[in-house]
């Protein structure tokens, strides 16, 4: 019985790897750090999905999707659990996801920022924000807000390419 749990866990973290973010589809909810939990109780699986933040518009989309993807794969006992606390926070992109919004041309936000953000450290809430495309600190901020709330629009003064950065939140 608890070798067939974690075959059902496995191929339910298999599945929700290949489940894209609605809003940056290069990431997956995986990558992006809201999938908190798989939990297994006999043929039901449960995920615990943390929104990114309480206004995200793509929340219940993301929820849906994780039901459906779950049943096309094959597991038909299939529930998600909005989880709350601990609040998200960027720094719980993976590694990997910082790197796949690098190559899709988005700034991904430094690792650790997020805290030292809510903690008041204006040196890393200043921090420069490097190009994604040509490697250069320097650029400049245009608006406070890109085309999501959590993105914010740059510009490169040396390619002269417009970027995102991905805020820390």
């Amino acid at each position: 019985m608890a070798a067939q749990r974690k075959t059902l866990e496995a191929s339910a973290w298999e599945i929700l790897e290949q489940i894209p973010d609605p809003e940056i589809p290069v990431l997956s909810i995986v990558d992006l750090g809201i999938v908190r939990s798989v939990e297994v109780d006999g043929a039901k699986v449960t995920v615990g999905v943390a929104p990114t933040y309480s206004g995200c518009p793509a929340t219940e989309v993301i929820e849906d999707s994780v039901v459906k993807s779950l049943q096309s794969g094959g597991i038909d006992r299939v529930s998600v659990r909005r989880v709350l606390s601990p609040p998200w926070t960027s720094d719980w992109i993976s590694d990997r996801g910082r790197e796949k919004l690098r190559e899709y041309g988005i700034a991904p936000p430094e690792k650790g920022a997020a805290r030292g953000k809510m903690l008041g450290d204006t040196i890393i809430a200043e921090r420069i924000v490097a190009c994604p495309r040509c490697g250069t600190e320097n650029t400049r901020k245009i608006s406070e807000f890109g085309s999501t709330a959590c993105k914010a629009s740059y510009k490169c003064n040396e390619c002269l390419e417009p970027f995102e950065y991905f805020k820390c939140i």
